[in-house]
């Protein structure tokens, strides 16, 4: 081991903070509103990106809660078990807890509370770090249970700096996620703005002064209304087994287009190749895939390849539509909510040719069509830059983390 910081000592997780165990309850402990006889619960989807979603939680009845279970200002909340592996070891700290609010977690998360003798932001930033991570997916690892035990996590070992140190290197840290928060809430505003302009546009255009009803509500006189029928058609990918996929690129092969690649943000290391492909089944980065099951509503383009059977490749009337409309279209959240009742409410939602065909298709003038696409699209660049240095400033913090918690 290298030589340790002088003063730093390795030191087990619980030397660091205490771990309790989420409440237990039944279905009938539920309430569907706050009162005085309840407390609020949060559960493993409440646990996002080390920050918490005090949006969709439930109420417990607070005769299931002890008194150690309500969440204090400081503690850290982690998913202990969760069906996604990935998601076992997330973890955030609650980090303001309104007045006359009480908060707890249930029974697949736990609440880790720091000790008087450690800097509680440290603690939230262990929770945090690589080595953290590294210790949860070892844990995990040859078991077909993702489930941490408290007395897994207490026997984690991690550097521990004196106090001061702590605390030095706590506000470091907590000053670099701060700008990670501004920018994630800069990207959610954003997100939100380009929603109601959606609405705005698809409903309002530019400059109209009459409108007729349709399935959005009113449009101008001058808009079509239609079916996806009557401007796409769509066909299906192709199930290729894995015996014809190789791990690695060539001259004369194909990548794979599956969810998982489309999920991982296109992501070379999971990347399939396919060679001399079915032409049907190729697409190229003027085409538009759509995720018919999977990840159903998803719309991709600007990349080529061969496309899995759980997604179509929509061809268009280019007299009647333009690319870049159609794409905002097919995203907007009207589509969106077409796609998901016609898909299913299965455990995985499946949409069919048919079904899509009946989607209504509310289409403007194709000059009005590029206007529209071009005012959105100047939307969707502001997000991407967003998204690009929030993932750079992760990136960074990474690096730093790594620098400061192993005493470099």
């Amino acid at each position: 081991m290298a030589k340790l910081p002088e003063g730093w000592v390795v030191a087990d997780l619980g030397e660091f903070c205490e771990g309790i165990r989420g409440v237990t309850y039944k279905p009938d402990d539920l309430a569907q509103i706050n009162t005085e006889k309840t407390i609020t619960l949060l559960r493993s989807n409440n646990i996002k990106a080390g920050a918490l979603n005090f949006k969709d939680v439930q109420h417990v009845a607070q005769k299931n809660v002890n008194q150690k279970q309500v969440a204090q200002l400081g503690d850290i909340a982690v998913c202990m078990s969760n069906g996604s592996k990935r998601l076992v070891g997330k973890s955030a700290a609650f980090k303001y807890i309104p007045e006359g609010h009480r908060y707890t977690v249930g029974s697949f998360c736990s609440i880790f509370r720091p000790l008087k003798s450690a800097c509680p932001v440290f603690v939230e930033q262990v929770f945090c770090s690589d080595q953290f991570q590294k210790q949860v997916d070892f844990s995990l690892a040859g078991s077909a249970i993702n489930n941490l035990k408290n007395s897994d996590l207490i026997t984690y070992q991690f550097l521990k700096p004196p106090v001061p140190e702590q605390q030095k290197i706590a506000t470091i840290l907590s000053s670099v996620d701060d700008v990670i928060e501004k920018t994630r809430a800069q990207i959610d505003k954003l997100k939100d703005l380009k929603t109601g302009m959606m609405q705005e546009l698809l409903t309002k255009g530019i400059g109209h002064t009459e409108f007729k009803d349709s399935p959005l509500g009113q449009v101008p006189e001058g808009w079509q209304l239609l079916s996806m029928r009557d401007i796409c058609s769509v066909r299906q990918g192709l199930q290729i087994p894995i015996s014809e996929r190789h791990s690695k690129p060539s001259n004369n092969r194909w990548v794979y287009l599956t969810i998982r690649y489309i999920n991982t943000g296109f992501d070379k290391s999971v990347a399939e190749y396919i060679e001399n492909p079915k032409s049907s089944v190729v697409c190229t980065e003027d085409d538009i895939i759509l995720a018919r099951t999977g990840a159903t509503g998803k719309v991709v383009t600007g990349i080529s390849g061969v496309f899995h059977n759980n997604f179509f490749m929509v061809d268009y009337d280019r007299a009647k539509t333009v690319k870049n409309f159609l794409v905002q279209y097919l995203n907007s959240p009207f589509v969106q909510h077409e796609i998901s009742n016609r898909a299913g409410t299965t455990t995985i939602p499946d949409l069919n040719h048919g079904d899509f065909y009946t989607i209504p298709m509310i289409l403007p003038p194709v000059a009005e069509q590029l206007k529209l696409a071009e005012v959105l699209e100047s939307l969707d660049i502001l997000i991407s830059n967003k998204i690009s240095k929030y993932a750079a400033m992760e990136k960074a913090k990474k690096a730093l983390m790594q620098d400061l918690l192993t005493g470099k």
